[in-house]
């Protein structure tokens, strides 16, 4: 697919409140998963994989510095050659031109107009995926339509109230429910994954006509009220997914990658996933310790027993020390004999010796950045 015929919109839309002192301190794109990755890793590699260069993201400028340090030149994801271009553009910013009465949606048709492209993607920052969207595009061509929209049948539990359903009647036709005003209640859900592909002219003129109503809207609610007034498809996403909107949603996805299925359709199927790499020596497993079915990013020092847990960059376990059932970003320092279980430790966390870090299953205990962990903490 040549590198112009599509461009892509990212938009950083959902902020994540749910995870609470996860996203406290950063966007929930630079969020870790499965101890190397970050969330907008596979945004990014999705459409790299697709020989997509142009890309236009729209986050907020807070904690915007993590989102910069991550993506640097853009050459992990080979975004940083002479047919390569991609834009960030501040959330603020367009409200502050809506607000003064300016084109507030102007830098973005711009882009879109200089990008030359027939089809653009976009897609929200919560779902994690591994979409062929060469193939999402081919059908979308073939179709002729405007507009293609993405979903995945998912159950109940997978589903962020404000995301919506999609119903289908026997025409072909769909509706878009929000989920929390869905009345139906059945075994699996048709997600809309909060990914569509578009004629690149159609929106161009949809944004133009969203303009001048002088009213400020974020790129998937424009599309949203739009798909009704034009000719729209949808296309089912089979593949592993995540919807990634609270606590309880970020564990479970990282506890997936523990299942030799799911992390293989994640990460390693015909499509690979790129990150920022990190030149380190790998992981040293001491005489002493003990490890099962648990995952190690590199730089790490392993005394003690790790079982079902997902151990990030440059993290010290120490001796008798044991780590159940957890995430430990990385930095974190575990003391001697201290014990963590069903526990999300952020990065630079460091355990004293003995001390007991306890959740369960059902409500994973977080501990924060930067925590200095001196008494027992036992989740409800």
């Amino acid at each position: 697919m040549r590198a112009n015929k599509v461009s892509a919109i990212m938009e950083n839309e959902f902020e994540g409140k749910g995870l609470g002192e996860l996203t406290a301190n950063r966007p929930l794109a630079t969020l870790y998963f499965d101890c190397k990755y970050r969330m907008i890793d596979f945004s990014l590699s999705n459409l790299v994989n697709a020989n997509v260069r142009s890309m236009y993201m729209i986050s907020s400028q807070a904690n915007i510095q993590s989102i910069f340090d991550h993506l640097g030149g853009g050459n992990h994801w080979h975004l940083n050659n002479i047919l390569s271009h991609y834009f960030i553009s501040f959330k603020e910013s367009i409200q502050q031109a809506q607000e003064a009465g300016k084109p507030f949606y102007d830098p973005m048709i711009d882009f879109l107009r200089k990008s030359k492209s027939k089809f653009t993607v976009y897609t929200g920052n919560k779902i994690l995926c591994n979409v062929d969207y060469r193939s999402v595009i081919s059908v979308h061509e073939e179709q002729q339509r405007e507009c293609t929209v993405l979903f995945k049948r998912v159950e109940k539990e997978k589903i962020y109230p404000k995301d919506r359903v999609l119903s289908f009647s026997d025409t072909s036709s769909f509706d878009a429910t929000v989920f929390e005003d869905y009345t139906q209640d059945q075994p699996f859900y048709n997600l809309a994954m909060n990914i569509f592909v578009v004629n690149t002219e159609w929106l161009i003129r949809v944004l133009e006509e969203t303009q001048a109503t002088g009213e400020y809207v974020c790129m998937e609610e424009i599309l949203w009220q739009n798909i009704n007034h034009t000719n729209t498809t949808t296309y089912e996403y089979t593949g592993y997914l995540s919807n990634i909107f609270d606590i309880n949603s970020y564990y479970e996805a990282n506890m997936d990658m523990l299942d030799p299925k799911k992390f293989n359709s994640l990460l390693y199927s015909s499509q690979h996933i790129l990150t920022k790499a990190k030149n380190e020596v790998p992981t040293y497993f001491s005489p002493e310790s003990n490890v099962h079915s648990s995952q190690f990013a590199t730089g790490s020092i392993i005394r003690g027993n790790v079982h079902r847990s997902l151990i990030s960059r440059r993290t010290t376990i120490e001796t008798k020390a044991r780590v159940e059932d957890s995430i430990v970003m990385a930095n974190g320092k575990i003391g001697e004999e201290a014990v963590i279980q069903f526990a999300i430790l952020d990065k630079n966390v460091t355990v004293e010796p003995g001390v007991q870090v306890i959740g369960t299953k059902e409500h994973p205990i977080v501990i924060k950045k930067g925590s200095h962990v001196t008494t027992d903490q036992i989740g409800a």
